[in-house]
């Protein structure tokens, strides 16, 4: 990651000096002003990834200094700083852009902290803007199917509260975009997102990861670090794959969400944090608890607001709109001229099982989109490249270091809706030719998440 760039305006000399030092030390790259108008002529010359502005400089001030900044449309993040602040000044330096307003004496914590959010959320604004650029607004959760307008529904409204989220789903779902519109649907949105995915950090080093460390905690640690929480404090924090966290890290979790207070490693109390948590996982949590992997009285804290994101397989109808999607988004990634999708590779597309949803849809069709010489994808390109069954092989539904249960559901459940499909979706037919009691078939169908759709 490239080294964060501060421009620091101040009339005073030990201001600037102390400041420098003290952000130097977290390794940012500062550069000093000592009036605004210094201040000006070097952002004509360099760009910075942040400014901190007095309010009071000789000449022009510093809310004046700020007005200019954002007339000539510069959206650098400015924090602004005083020694004689009042509500007034506060209020009219947030009005003018200020992204925060601190007090003098500053101390460095609060400093480092109130820079390293006001680069955050200017970073996310930026992501957010390029994804908007991109797919067009409110177009992440993509399709017209009743299951994912149901879930836009309950996004919509969980976002407008303040209650923790638990997203359920099969991996490759969407479980992350979830989250992330929550956050931009609620109240926390000019607040940082904070992801951290608990299957993905080593066991010895979670703990830091989510509450930070003094300095000298452990080996490697030669200075303090904020955690997810800290950096979060006033926004959102995602939690993915919440049930492969260990049973100790799951025990000061709890008592962060019923405290709301955060203990660094090797130190005391870093003080109160306003942090939204989000959860996901692709397990069953009650099976976790049952097996006692798992705490319940965590589960019960994280399961106020519960989402279940539906498989791909539950949603067939939006296929064709995802596929189109992300046929185009990876013809212009990948520089090659607009392909389609023709009726038979479509059809191919629509019946496969994806056991990898949304996801694995997505690298399909970006396969196609490379391996594929022609403008149109053809039926024989889509079933050469199809994994599996669907391009005749054998052995497709094996997955590394997948449980056997798991495969068998998969196998299971495809030959289920073919059959389903080959009858029309009758299930008294399809019961008679899979060799089944009808009331078995349909708890067969319960269980692996089939749904009706045709004739009794």
């Amino acid at each position: 990651m490239a080294v964060a760039t501060v421009l620091v305006v101040d009339d005073e000399q030990n201001i600037l000096t102390s400041i420098s030092r003290a952000l130097a030390l977290e390794g940012y790259d500062v550069e000093i002003a000592g009036s605004a108008e210094i201040a000006l002529e070097k952002l004509e010359k360099q760009s910075f990834d942040a400014i901190l502005l007095d309010v009071q400089l000789p000449g022009t001030d510093g809310l004046e200094m700020l007005h200019e900044l954002r007339k000539r449309e510069i959206s650098t993040p400015v924090i602004m700083m005083s020694g004689h602040a009042t509500i007034e000044v506060a209020v009219e330096a947030t009005r003018r852009g200020a992204d925060d307003f601190i007090e003098k004496p500053i101390g460095s914590d609060r400093l480092v902290l109130s820079l390293r959010r006001s680069l955050e959320v200017r970073e996310l604004q930026d992501e957010n803007r390029e994804l908007r650029r991109r797919f067009g607004a409110g177009e992440l959760l993509l399709g017209q199917s009743g299951p994912i307008q149901r879930l836009r529904e309950q996004i919509a409204l969980a976002a407008r509260s303040n209650a923790a989220v638990l997203v359920l789903g099969e991996r490759g779902t969407g479980k992350e975009l979830v989250a992330a519109a929550i956050h931009a649907g609620s109240a926390r949105a000019r607040g940082p997102f904070e992801k951290l995915n608990c299957a993905a950090v080593p066991e010895g080093l979670i703990e830091s990861e989510l509450f930070g460390h003094e300095a000298g905690a452990f080996t490697g640690a030669t200075r303090r670090r904020h955690g997810k929480f800290e950096r979060a404090d006033g926004g959102s924090l995602f939690l993915d794959e919440v049930g492969d966290m260990p049973p100790q890290m799951q025990a000061k979790l709890l008592r962060v969400l019923q405290d709301g207070e955060v203990e660094r490693v090797g130190g005391g109390p870093s003080g109160k944090v306003d942090v939204r948590v989000v959860a996901a996982t692709n397990k069953s949590l009650q099976q976790e608890i049952e097996a006692g992997r798992f705490r319940a009285d965590l589960f019960d804290r994280l399961n106020v607001v519960p989402l279940k994101v539906p498989a791909l397989r539950e949603r067939r109808e939006d296929i064709p709109l995802l596929a189109n999607h992300f046929l185009a988004l990876a013809c212009e990634v990948h520089g090659r001229p607009r392909k389609k999708i023709s009726a038979g590779a479509m059809r191919l597309l629509e019946s496969y099982p994806y056991p990898g949803n949304v996801r694995e849809l997505r690298n399909l069709v970006e396969r196609l989109v490379i391996l594929t010489p022609g403008v149109t994808i053809t039926e024989a390109e889509a079933r050469a490249l199809l994994p599996g069954e669907a391009s005749g092989s054998r052995g497709s539904h094996f997955r590394p270091e997948t449980p056997l249960r798991e495969m068998l559901e998969e196998v299971e459940r495809e030959l289920i809706e073919r059959a389903l499909a080959h009858r029309g979706g009758h299930v008294t037919k399809t019961a008679a030719d899979l060799g089944l009691e009808r009331s078995h078939l349909y708890k067969k169908m319960r269980a692996l998440g089939i749904r009706k759709d045709g004739s009794d």
